[in-house]
């Protein structure tokens, strides 16, 4: 074959790497942003923090023409005016997020969003305005819970109260160690008695008998003390040790019984069998059962360490006259500048040696501040589209929900499925209603007989409804639920009414069964 030259023509998108950045920053949450932007501020001289409340961003758009001016002269490295150089840059990265192919950076992180199929998997996280704003008068979230006590703590601070030997106090606090998050004791006596006899080096039988000894009086002191049922080695005997301390009677025998022998007919709220197996009657057994209800099945839960990490949103909407107003949070903006010192003292050494090298890091940080500014603005824009095809949602709640993927939104801005995908993820917005992730507003279909659709954010609050209303003694079943649906002209099975009540978090019907 003889070579031959050709020339062809053809359009490919380049990943420059301030779009690189750009699509890096949009896939950020909140606090990652703020990160990545203390490391920046640390590594880049030009860049520095605005102290006063003015504008959030100060690009070389917003500044002064004199001081835009005076840093086109010297930012670039061959001389030209770096200003223009810039402006080239943040179109390029606008115009390739619209353009740019999901097999380039990754696909959407739901796919199946696309064809409405699975979008409802997501919940939002829902919050008080408040909670999710915060206030004047909060506290710093690390501050939160930083003097709660611990289970340990509270125990240790009654064993000093004990009248106990050295060698007690030694098996009781090798007992509180041992104590799982639940308040239960986690190893055996046998494997605790073995740790405990390797570290004091006792090998004789006679030695060995002892600490057992000791254990078992340690393990009765440690489940005499509050909270009720601490120590114990199983729901069975937290029960009964909480059951203990009641009144004498005889439906605290029964419970004392059931708790210790038939807890697997109890779950499953089968009262005629307990009654067959107790021989009881059945008010008798209804008495046990609330005894039995009014426990705590962790006695631990009041000491537990909780998540008290504060979602802060990114968007916040508020009613505006009849219509709703969408803005950013203005707590979230980075407020970033060029430090002007050195960007003149860059200029002044033009020619110099490092210039060069100062010169693309003073143009680095400018694109971090575009594409910082261009995030915020990405999201307020996703944001206004959602809110314009959610107003139901902020009218009626989440029953007015109406099915949305994020194609739709995607062709709308002129964005990718895949940038929408990025903007929506740990992205929260503040609402009258409470504060949501973005996705909780993307949900898939369901046909209705009208030749409709419906949200399937809107048939799960349907669901919650039916079963807030439900007759306690006759629980509504997964069929009877769809049936309900179909009934007001929404088409759904029976196995996904089961999917939707599993993410709601409803027990199924027999277990919803009042006793």
């Amino acid at each position: 074959m003889k070579p031959t030259l050709q020339v062809r023509l053809t359009q490919r998108l380049a990943l420059t790497p301030q779009l690189q950045q750009s699509i890096r920053l949009l896939q950020l949450s909140t606090l990652e942003l703020h990160q990545e932007v203390a490391q920046m501020l640390d590594q880049n001289p030009f860049l520095e923090s605005e102290e006063e409340p003015a504008s959030p961003f100060e690009s070389p758009l917003e500044r002064p023409a004199a001081d835009r001016k005076a840093e086109a002269d010297g930012a670039d490295t061959d001389g030209a005016a770096d200003g223009d150089a810039l402006d080239t840059s943040g179109s390029a990265a606008a115009d390739g997020l619209a353009e740019l192919r999901g097999e380039d950076f990754g696909n959407a992180e739901r796919e199946d969003w696309a064809n409405g199929t699975e979008g409802d998997d997501f919940d939002g996280i829902r919050e008080t305005p408040a909670a999710a704003s915060g206030g004047e008068g909060d506290e710093p979230a690390h501050e939160h819970g930083a003097a709660a006590t611990t289970l340990a703590e509270h125990l240790r601070a009654q064993v000093v109260g004990m009248r106990l030997d050295d060698d007690e106090r030694a098996a009781l606090e090798a007992l509180i160690e041992s104590l799982d998050a639940d308040g239960y004791l986690a190893d055996a006596l046998e494997e605790i008695g073995q740790r405990l006899a390797d570290m004091s080096g006792a090998t004789d039988a006679e030695s060995r008998q002892a600490l057992g000894e000791r254990l078992r009086c340690a393990l009765a002191w440690l489940q005499s003390l509050d909270p009720p049922g601490v120590g114990a080695r199983d729901l069975g005997e937290c029960l009964c040790l909480q059951l203990r301390a009641r009144p004498k009677g005889p439906a605290r025998g029964l419970a004392l019984r059931i708790a210790a022998q038939h807890l697997e007919a109890l779950a499953q709220r089968d009262l005629r069998r307990l009654g067959a197996l107790t021989g009881a009657s059945e008010e008798l057994v209804r008495e046990a059962q609330a005894m039995i209800v009014a426990c705590e099945p962790r006695p631990a839960r009041a000491f537990a360490a909780t998540d008290n990490r504060v979602v802060v949103p990114d968007v916040i909407v508020r009613k505006s006259g009849r219509g709703l107003a969408v803005a950013l949070n203005a707590d979230v903006l980075p407020k970033l500048r060029i430090n002007d010192l050195y960007a003149r003292a860059l200029r002044g050494r033009r020619g110099a040696d490092g210039q060069a090298e100062l010169g693309a890091r003073l143009q680095e940080a400018r694109w971090f501040m575009r594409n910082v500014q261009q995030r915020f603005e990405t999201i307020l824009r996703v944001a206004k589209a959602i809110v314009e095809r959610q107003k139901g949602f902020f009218a009626h709640g989440a029953i007015a929900m109406k099915p949305l993927v994020l194609r739709e939104i995607a062709e709308e801005l002129g964005l990718h499925e895949s940038t929408i995908s990025r903007v929506t993820s740990a992205k929260y917005m503040a609402t009258p209603l409470g504060t949501f992730e973005l996705k909780y507003f993307f949900g898939s279909s369901l046909a209705t007989e009208a030749g409709g659709s419906a949200s399937s954010t809107a048939v799960r609050a349907l669901i919650r409804q039916l079963v807030d209303a439900e007759d306690a003694a006759k629980p509504l079943s997964d069929g009877v639920i769809a049936r309900l649906l179909e009934e007001q002209g929404i088409q759904v099975a029976r196995r996904t009414v089961a999917k939707y009540r599993e993410a709601l978090k409803i027990a199924p019907a027999n277990l919803r069964r009042a006793v």
